[in-house]
C-alpha cells in the first residue's frame, strides 16, 4: 500500500545554533516488508530503533525513511546563522603549519597555503554538532510522528480498496446465484439429446425381426446408464458450496480489523481453484461463460489484494 508521512523537530547544536530536522516516511506497494533508510550521519544511530518501530506496525510495503537537516536562520541573516558557533581547531592549524613548512623546505618553489586552502582542510573549522543522544531522540520523535501519518494515509487507501473488493465479491456471488439453479436444466437438456441419439443408434442396429419392446428396453437402460455417469461427472455441488464458503470468508476478512492481505491472497488461490474446476466440468456455454467471468473477477481482486496489508 502507498502512504506518506512527514514530521520535523529542532535540535540544539550548541553555540546558539538550532538545526531543523525534517524526516519523511514513504511507502509503495510490495508483497513483503522492505525497509530502507537514507539518514545523515548525525541521525544514523537512530536507524535500529526506527526499523524496530516500523516492523512492529507494518507488515507489507516498500518503506523508505529519509531525513535531512539545516541550520535554523530564524531571527538572523542566513550568513550569520551559518557562521555562529564556528571555531578554528588550533591543534589542526599547528599540524598543518608544520607540514607546510616541511614541504616548502624540500620544494623551495612550492606556493604557500592560502586562507581558502587552510579553511577547507578537514578538521580546521569546528562546527557545533550537538550530542548523539539529542539527535537520536529528535530522529525517533520525528520518525514516530511520520510513521503515524503514513499509517493513517494507508488506512484511508485501505478503506477505499475494501469498497472495491466488496463490489467484486458481490458480482461473483451474483454469478454463482444465477448459474447454480440452472445446472439441473443443463443435465435435463443433455438427457434429451442423449436419448434421441441413443434411440437412433440402437434402432439402426436392431434387426427387423426383433421386437420393438426389446429395443425400447435396451434404449432406456442405456440412456439411464449414460445419464447417471454424466450426472456424476458434471456434479458441481461441492464447487458451488466451496465458492460460497470462500465468498463468506472474504467478506468476513474485509469487514474485520488488522492485516488481511496475506489471508485474502490465500483465499484468491482457493477461489481460482474452484473456478477452474467449474470450468472443466462445464455442461453448457452459459456455465463456461460464468466460470470465465468468475476467473476474471478473481484475478481483478487478486491484483487489488496485493496492495492490502
Amino acid at each position: 500500500m502507498t502512504g506518506y508521512g512527514s514530521a520535523s523537530r529542532q535540535v540544539s547544536l550548541g553555540g546558539g545554533l538550532i538545526a531543523d530536522l525534517q524526516l519523511e516516511c514513504r511507502a509503495v506497494n510490495s508483497r513483503f516488508l522492505d525497509l530502507s533508510f537514507r539518514l545523515p550521519d548525525e541521525c544514523r544511530a537512530a536507524e535500529p530503533s526506527l526499523r524496530e518501530l516500523a516492523v512492529q506496525q507494518l507488515a507489507r510495503g516498500k518503506v523508505e525513511f529519509r531525513a535531512v537537516w539545516r541550520i535554523n536562520s530564524a531571527g538572523k541573516t542566513p550568513l550569520l546563522a551559518a557562521e555562529a558557533g564556528k571555531a578554528l581547531n588550533q591543534d589542526r592549524l599547528a599540524t598543518l603549519q608544520v607540514l607546510a613548512d616541511q614541504v616548502q623546505g624540500i620544494f623551495k618553489s612550492a606556493a604557500p597555503l592560502s586562507v581558502a586552502d587552510i579553511l577547507s582542510w578537514a578538521g580546521v573549522v569546528q562546527e557545533p554538532k550537538g550530542d548523539e543522544e539529542t539527535w537520536v531522540a529528535a530522529t525517533l520523535a520525528a520518525g514516530t510522528t511520520a510513521l503515524e501519518a503514513l499509517i493513517e494515509t494507508r488506512a484511508a487507501e485501505g478503506r477505499a480498496l475494501v469498497a472495491v473488493l466488496q463490489q467484486i465479491s458481490t458480482k461473483m456471488r451474483l454469478i454463482v446465484e444465477q448459474i447454480e439453479p440452472r445446472i439441473p436444466e443443463f443435465v435435463q437438456q443433455y438427457q434429451q439429446k442423449l436419448s434421441a441419439r441413443l434411440a437412433e443408434a440402437l434402432s439402426s442396429q436392431t434387426s427387423a425381426n426383433q421386437a420393438e419392446q426389446v429395443v425400447a428396453i435396451e434404449v432406456l437402460e442405456r440412456i439411464r446408464q449414460e445419464v447417471v455417469l454424466y450426472a456424476v461427472r458434471i456434479d458441481v455441488a461441492e464447487e458451488f458450496a466451496r465458492l460460497k464458503t470462500h465468498f463468506q470468508a472474504v467478506e468476513m476478512a474485509l469487514a474485520g480489523k488488522g492485516p488481511v492481505g496475506k489471508r485474502l491472497d490465500f483465499l484468491m488461490q482457493e477461489l481460482n481453484r474452484e473456478a477452474n474446476t467449474l470450468s472443466s466440468k462445464s455442461v453448457a456455454v452459459d456455465c463456461t461463460t460464468a466460470a470465465l467471468e468468475l476467473k476474471l473477477l478473481i484475478e481483478q481482486m487478486r491484483e487489488q489484494v496485493q496492495n492490502l496489508e
